[in-house]
């Protein structure tokens, strides 16, 4: 996503300097190309946000259910270990903040894997819970009830921070990105309209 994100970006600073050309030849086929951005860029965040909205059931995944039982609410990560390789981690996701007694479903894909860790933090830094759960069996579904403050293996832990903190990390800066394409998008849109008056 982030080399779409910075296509669109240099599209949409081109399309602001197209702006300028109002006559002659190249003024149709500069319209031209800023509409298309415009069409495109619209189009890929639709479908970005739409696709990140949705429920994320896959098919051939197994459902991981994590319950906070503890009293105060945290913010859970799930690492996906890859199966033949020890320690190499396939995929990070961001379950969320789970209040106590409630719980957050995340659909695993576990074609190539067969353990998964849960990190929980209190704040942002702070990691408060982590457990190791091997999938004997892909079939069933996983239900985690987390009811204390555990820490199944302090350097295992300390591989799950390093890719939280990685995860985190590409969030922030396709975020900034992201905020930058809509500003050039909203620059853009607004000259596209305004000229037509």
């Amino acid at each position: 996503m982030v080399f779409i994100v910075l296509v669109i970006f240099w599209a949409l600073v081109i399309s602001l300097f197209l702006s300028k050309i109002k006559r002659g030849k190249g003024a149709e086929w500069a319209k031209l190309f800023r509409i298309v951005t415009i069409v495109f860029s619209i189009s890929i965040f639709t479908y970005w946000f739409v696709k990140k909205s949705a429920v994320g059931i896959m098919e051939d995944s197994v459902a991981l259910q994590v319950i906070n039982k503890l009293p105060q609410p945290l913010d859970f990560y799930v690492v996906t270990i890859n199966d033949s390789e020890v320690g190499k981690v396939i995929d990070t996701k961001h379950i969320g903040k789970i209040r106590p007694e409630y719980y957050r479903i995340e659909y695993l894909k576990m074609d190539k894997s067969d353990e998964y860790w849960i990190a929980g933090y209190l704040g942002k830094k702070n990691l408060v819970y982590f457990s190791q759960h091997s999938l004997p069996n892909k079939n069933i579904d996983q239900i985690i009830e987390v009811r204390n403050y555990i820490n199944q293996s302090v350097k295992l832990s300390d591989i799950a921070k390093v890719q939280v903190e990685d995860y985190n990390y590409e969030n922030i800066k396709v975020g900034i990105w992201v905020t930058l394409d809509f500003l050039l998008l909203f620059l853009n849109l607004i000259l596209l309209v305004k000229n037509r008056k």
